[in-house]
């Protein structure tokens, strides 16, 4: 009797937590949600940082591009390979813990390369401090608070969430590239540190694990009591792998979204504005092209996945990627000392497709891998970080020995006509004969 008096009275009280967000004028998942959201855009100034400051110090310390490189491309490889095991962070150990030590990381890195001196210790605080940093803010964060918080609008809180890399970019690359111009390049990492540390207040004091941490039940949803810390998620994400790396689509879906990140954050975020610089357009103006991409690739993202719900998503990633392909080797032709009309429309297409793949390979590993598809999706992930930090590291060292960027475009180029045709030949999972019928 005492046991069924129990357990009607925990059903009321869910019910009365999950009547609790309609009496309040604002959910605290909103709340949550714009936390995240600033905590991304001070993540992502570093992420402005790279490509505005191999200019300036390979003249003040004489290091080749090619050193230089090394160090971002360490902080991408780590960025990807870090995001798959976030999550389990997470869940271990709790969002809000797990992003005020990813922004401490990443402000330390930032400020401690200030009073720096050698190429090695370029490697630590941009390489290995910042990489795990802003590798632990990956998808994975903005993924976790979506599916606790959120029932309802989690398609809209996704697409914000999504947008605030971009957000930050906008924000941060005009910014920083005016700092550098004006007043060097010790100010702006000094700047992306504070952006970094501002933000850790916020998320201390306003970010929570789970809703059940204040008695609520998810917007849009019933109350859920909080979970247990979670054990073993990170063995599950390394078994995820083994069982994935055994079939050939997961080699086709890595290597074109390796492709994918050679050619935008390897190679456009990192080498576009030395590239331009090299022929006389002053840093300022080519920052804020590339941030004019930040704008353009929401679009381009939310316009994709529109069409990966009705075409083949093969298909739209063979097109993406030789259009991408095709844009790339006309860009040396574009670069002028000025900003000019054809520039501009290369800088409106390649925001259009930069992160348009994202949909179609999604739903590529949706159809391949079924309820394991978001951990082989951030397996996936982490080979885009891994072909960008390769680009990085060997665009600066082409730059080194061929005196300009041309061979870097071309080659880029190449890459991504190989990338359409290998979404070519993924297989299709043939749907189950029943549901062909219209049986299931």
């Amino acid at each position: 009797m005492t046991q069924t008096t129990d357990s009607a009275a925990t059903r009321d009280d869910d019910r009365q937590a999950a009547r609790t967000p309609s009496r309040r004028r604002v959910h605290r998942a909103w709340i949550v949600a714009v936390v995240t959201f600033v905590t991304i855009i001070g993540g992502a100034a570093f992420n402005s940082l790279p490509g505005l400051l191999i200019d300036p110090l390979h003249t003040e310390f004489g290091w080749s591009r090619g050193q230089i490189g090394l160090a971002v491309s360490i902080d991408m490889a780590l960025y990807g390979l870090t995001a798959p095991f976030a999550a389990a962070l997470m869940d271990r150990f709790g969002i809000r813990r797990v992003v005020v030590v990813a922004l401490s990381a990443v402000a330390a890195g930032a400020l401690a390369s200030v009073w720096m001196t050698a190429a090695w210790q370029l490697v630590i605080y941009w390489g290995l401090l910042v990489g795990l940093g802003t590798g632990s803010m990956a998808m994975a964060f903005s993924a976790t608070v979506t599916n606790r918080w959120f029932v309802a609008r989690r398609g809209l809180v996704t697409g914000i969430l999504t947008a605030a890399g971009a957000s930050g970019q906008l924000v941060f690359l005009p910014l920083c590239a005016w700092i550098v111009e004006e007043h060097g390049w010790r100010p702006a990492s000094v700047t992306v540190a504070l952006a970094a540390l501002v933000v850790v207040p916020f998320v201390w004091l306003l970010m929570r694990d789970h809703p059940a941490d204040v008695g609520l039940a998810p917007y849009g949803g019933t109350y859920v009591a909080k979970p247990a810390p979670a054990r073993g998620a990170a063995r599950r994400t390394v078994r995820v792998l083994a069982d994935a790396a055994r079939t050939g689509p997961f080699w086709l879906l890595a290597g074109t979204f390796a492709i994918c990140g050679a050619s935008t954050n390897g190679l456009i975020r990192t080498h576009f504005v030395p590239s331009a610089h090299d022929h006389g357009m002053p840093i300022t103006a080519a920052a804020s092209l590339l941030a004019v991409i930040g704008v353009f690739d929401i679009i381009g993202t939310v316009f994709s996945g529109w069409l990966t719900d009705r075409f083949d998503a093969r298909r739209l990633l063979a097109v993406y990627y030789a259009l991408r392909g095709i844009s790339l080797l006309f860009l040396p032709m574009l670069m002028a000392p000025t900003v000019h009309p054809p520039m501009v429309f290369f800088i409106v297409f390649y925001g259009l497709d930069w992160v348009a793949t994202v949909p179609p390979t999604l739903a590529l590993c949706r159809e391949q891998y079924g309820e394991d598809s978001a951990i082989v999706f951030g397996w996936v992930l982490a080979s885009h970080q891994v072909g960008a930090a390769l680009v990085a590291f060997l665009g600066g060292v082409a730059r080194d020995v061929f005196g300009s960027y041309d061979m870097v475009w071309y080659a880029s180029g190449a890459l991504c006509a190989t990338a359409a045709l290998m979404a070519l030949v993924i297989r299709r999972v043939p749907e189950p004969s029943g549901a062909a019928a219209g049986l299931g």
